[in-house]
């Protein structure tokens, strides 16, 4: 036969678990919660750098041209581009999922900007080298955009696929690792 026993109380006082902990009473910090970021505040920005990357692709390309209107394409400049993006977009935009796609679409669209601007500077210069014409780079740009990018589209190889490649990769990797 059993008979029910009450478990054994502590005495008052003992309890370690019913205890404050030593010193002023304060408990131990927490850890800081996962950064949300601001999404909107993220993108906005790197539309922001992807216009300066944009430009700064295109002026490279300028200052890399020769005189017969040829220029030699470097693909760091690409990968600056793309990681400008993503660095800005994951930084202020945080975590979120869909901030390495925004970026790398972003990371595309500024290297083709960049090359498309690259390339109106480099006529506007052959012009006026060659032809003795001056044709500003926005009359270039705004007068006929369809044939300013049909032009890049018909000048476009393998390596300004490839790095169209790049600046989109390192766009989404860039603002994955920015976003942590």
């Amino acid at each position: 036969m059993s008979q029910a026993f009450p478990p054994p109380q502590q005495p008052a006082g003992q309890n370690p678990f019913g205890q404050q902990p030593a010193g002023d009473g304060a408990f131990a910090p927490q850890p800081a919660p996962a950064r949300s970021g601001n999404v909107a505040l993220g993108v906005a920005v790197g539309i922001v750098a992807m216009i300066a990357g944009a430009a700064a692709y295109g002026g490279l390309m300028r200052a890399f041209g020769k005189e017969d209107g040829t220029y030699t394409e470097i693909g760091y400049i690409a990968v600056g581009v793309g990681a400008l993006i993503g660095f800005v977009v994951g930084k202020l935009g945080g975590r979120n999922p869909a901030l390495p796609i925004v970026s790398a679409v972003l990371g595309v669209i500024g290297v083709v900007l960049g090359q498309i601007f690259g390339m109106a500077l480099l006529a506007s210069w052959w012009f006026e080298i060659q032809l003795g014409q001056e044709i500003s780079v926005i009359d270039l740009l705004t007068e006929n955009p369809g044939d300013t990018f049909k032009a890049w589209r018909e000048e476009a190889d393998v390596m300004t696929w490839l790095f169209l490649a790049i600046g989109g990769i390192v766009g989404f990797t860039s603002a994955k690792k920015a976003g942590n």
